[in-house]
């Protein structure tokens, strides 16, 4: 009888940060993946156009919040690994929808943790010990950062929005389900993510395509709020790191130490699609046109959004001496970005098409 291959299970896999692990686990890692995805508006199967074929990559459409499927599929694929993506991300739109975010993120995570652990605790021997579940948090748990701070993993959470505030109860709830039942667990929070395939509602991509079609780019309050920018590569390297090194029970910051002001970065955009489609546009057809003046003077200020901390910052050692460390510097990392998006009109058209059947 042929042996059972390891699998792991990786929610949200069709959403941005999702997909590119996925992609990025086919080539590098060793088990198959079971990649189940509830295709809101942030799922995309045209971003598991690579995959969709591939032998070890299983897709499931369903919810986190299923008791019954996860169910089934835990029990039928016996998964190594659990990887916890899945979640609503959007800090506008939990302002907005509050009671969204908390189902998903809160409810969809706590029933998650529930069938994995009962599935982890029927487990023997070596496989008991491999077992991981790997939740995937966010900087913002810890609230606005001083001009010179950097969190660590003994920071307080201190939540601001509801969207931070949902994923903070996550964190709450794997540490319950780790010292309550001792489901070893790991627990990483990236800081902000760029790169191909990030939903137009995100500030890059959609600073991106506005620009590219000479629209009004709407920037927050003053425009200086801080974030720090890690290529969407560097932190799936990231997760793959403390899933296989990580400490069980320990929470590992990711950053790529690359503070800027969001009004810094829209006008690197601008120049950017300026010099990409300064020659006519012709990667973008309709969306250019050269003889107009440069794109930064369509950057406008709005009123702030509510409750908008100021700077995020976070301390990456502990995750750096695991041997990780981002490769993808940022002005090369925005260059390619903002061409991938000038060039991947069929894949944009889609992300737009799922954002306005959202509302």
């Amino acid at each position: 009888m042929a042996e059972r291959q390891s699998t792991a299970l990786i929610t949200g896999g069709a959403g941005f940060i999702g997909s590119a692990l996925i992609r990025q686990w086919l080539e590098h890692e060793p088990e198959r993946v079971v990649n189940l995805d509830l295709f809101t508006y942030a799922g995309l199967r045209a971003s598991l156009v690579e995959v969709a074929d591939h032998p070890r990559h299983l897709l499931v459409e369903g919810d986190v919040a299923d008791a019954a499927l996860v169910r089934e599929l835990i029990t039928e694929h016996r998964p190594q690994a659990v990887l916890h993506l899945a979640a609503e991300t959007h800090v506008d739109r939990s302002i907005d929808e509050p009671p969204r975010f908390a189902r998903t993120n809160v409810l969809g995570t706590c029933t998650l943790l529930d069938q994995a652990t009962r599935y982890w605790m029927g487990l023997s021997g070596g496989d008991r010990d491999r077992f991981r579940f790997l939740f995937m948090s966010t900087d913002e748990v810890f609230g606005a950062a001083g001009p010179t701070e950097r969190f660590t993993a003994e920071s307080p959470l201190a939540a601001n929005s509801p969207y931070a505030a949902s994923k903070a109860a996550g964190e709450h709830l794997v540490h319950s389900f780790a010292h309550t039942y001792g489901l070893p667990t790991v627990t990483i929070n990236p800081t902000n993510n760029y790169g191909p395939r990030q939903l137009p509602e995100k500030l890059i991509p959609k600073m991106i395509l506005a620009a590219a079609r000479r629209e009004e780019l709407p920037l927050y309050g003053d425009g200086l709020h801080e974030r720090d920018w890690m290529h969407v590569d560097d932190c799936c390297q990231a997760v793959r790191t403390v899933l296989r090194r990580g400490a069980v029970g320990a929470r590992y910051l990711a950053g790529a130490d690359n503070c800027l002001a969001n009004v810094d970065v829209v006008k690197r955009i601008c120049d950017l699609v300026d010099e990409q489609l300064g020659s006519g546009g012709e990667a973008c057809g309709e969306l250019s046109r050269a003889d107009a003046p440069a794109r930064r003077g369509l950057i406008r200020q709005v009123a702030d959004r509510p409750g908008h901390d100021r700077r995020y910052a976070v301390d990456s050692e502990p995750l750096r001496q695991l041997g990780w460390a981002p490769r993808v510097d940022f002005a090369q990392g925005l260059r390619e970005t903002v061409r991938w998006y000038l060039q991947h009109l069929h894949w944009t058209m889609a992300a737009e098409s799922s954002l306005a059947r959202r509302g």
